[in-house]
């Protein structure tokens, strides 16, 4: 199994250091969320200082994007990185895109699965020196001159994933995607009844291997080196339960729970800026429901018997803010990462790059001219 964890990109200055750590653990991966912050940043920071270790977003927003401007972000990471770019997508819930960033809401299903088709079409275009061409609902790109393609790198594509959490979305990433990024708001059985079945019949529908296809999972983990450290992230997990049950986009994992009414009386709570007061109505028995809790000595035995055999990497939270013993951190690393997982590992990523007939149908406009 897998292990990453997040950067502290709320300081750029504080990145590189805590890259280079984390490599030196032995960690897989580090990525960046987008909340308060760009994703890109932080990831461009960490490539310059570090050889081996994955970089990736987890997640950037892909609507309020232009596939053209996401995908050139990620292929100058990749290139700096020499090709450890991992560029993973999310679609945000339909307030958030309409108030927050200004865009436009529709289907978010078809418009991701063109945004993946698209952000593809251009890699292809740069990488092979070939015409862009791509033709959807969503988005129309059959412009690009020399004077704004970047350099080929010789490299294999990013992996593409996506965030999800309803059927669509996660029969999506099965089909069409390099691996899903479950979101921390779960629980086993919802791992197992849902997210699981749902993915395994996008990978039957794309007639995809498994073993080539990613879970990433294990958002709400409270860990540390002692008892104080885990009972601090313990806290703040609560804090983010009782976010996403006042969210009723996320509600599908409330109603197998039967946990509806709770939502019901937190939804109102955000609006009113009652936070400190929503996590109070979670009890410590709906943290041991939605999140895995332990120290460094016990924490890789409790995600053996959460995960094994239900995702292939694991997300582990790891407090920039207090000094890290990379040597303990380094043995619980080692022992999770001695789990057994189902994913072997990426396609160099070109089986993706030409896109269904229906995106990739030749437009009936003849192509723009601009001078390079």
């Amino acid at each position: 199994m897998r292990v990453i964890t997040q950067l502290p990109h709320h300081d750029l200055r504080k990145v590189q250091a805590f890259a280079q750590s984390m490599e030196e653990a032995g960690l897989d991966g580090v990525v960046a969320l987008e909340n308060q912050h760009n994703p890109f940043l932080p990831l461009a920071a960490a490539a310059l200082v570090t050889e081996r270790i994955q970089l990736g977003t987890a997640v950037a927003m892909a609507f309020p994007r232009s596939p053209t401007i996401t995908a050139m972000e990620a292929w100058d990471i990749h290139a700096a990185s020499k090709g450890r770019m991992y560029l993973g997508l999310g679609s945000q819930v339909k307030a958030h895109n309409e108030r927050r960033y200004g865009v436009a809401w529709s289907a978010p299903e078809p418009r991701m699965r063109d945004y993946i088709g698209a952000t593809r079409a251009l890699w292809r275009c740069w990488e092979k020196e070939e015409p862009l061409n791509f033709l959807s609902e969503n988005y129309t790109l059959n412009l690009m001159t020399p004077n704004f393609s970047p350099e080929p790198t010789g490299l294999a594509l990013p992996p593409m994933a996506i965030a999800a959490v309803g059927p669509a979305m996660l029969r999506l990433a099965g089909e069409r995607c390099d691996g899903v990024r479950l979101h921390p708001f779960s629980t086993k059985q919802y791992l197992a009844e849902v997210s699981n079945r749902e993915i395994d019949e996008g990978l039957r529908r794309g007639q995809r291997d498994r073993s080539r296809f990613e879970i990433v999972a294990g958002g709400f983990i409270a860990t540390g080196p002692d008892k104080e450290s885990m009972l601090k992230m313990r806290e703040y997990v609560r804090f983010r339960i009782a976010f996403y049950c006042s969210t009723r986009a996320y509600w599908d994992v409330l109603r197998m729970h039967d946990l509806v009414p709770l939502g019901e009386k937190i939804n109102p709570y955000p609006r009113a800026g009652r936070w400190s007061e929503m996590a109070a109505l979670i009890p410590d028995e709906l943290i041991d429901l939605f999140a895995v809790v332990g120290t460094y000595d016990t924490i890789a035995e409790q995600l053996e018997e959460r995960y094994s055999g239900l995702a292939d990497t694991i997300y582990l939270p790891i407090q920039s803010d207090i000094p890290i013993d990379n040597d303990k951190l380094a043995r619980v690393v080692e022992k999770i990462q001695r789990i057994p997982s189902k994913f072997q590992g990426y396609g160099d990523g070109w089986d993706w790059t030409q896109p269904p007939a229906a995106s990739s149908a030749p437009s009936e406009a003849p192509p723009l001219e601009m001078p390079a």
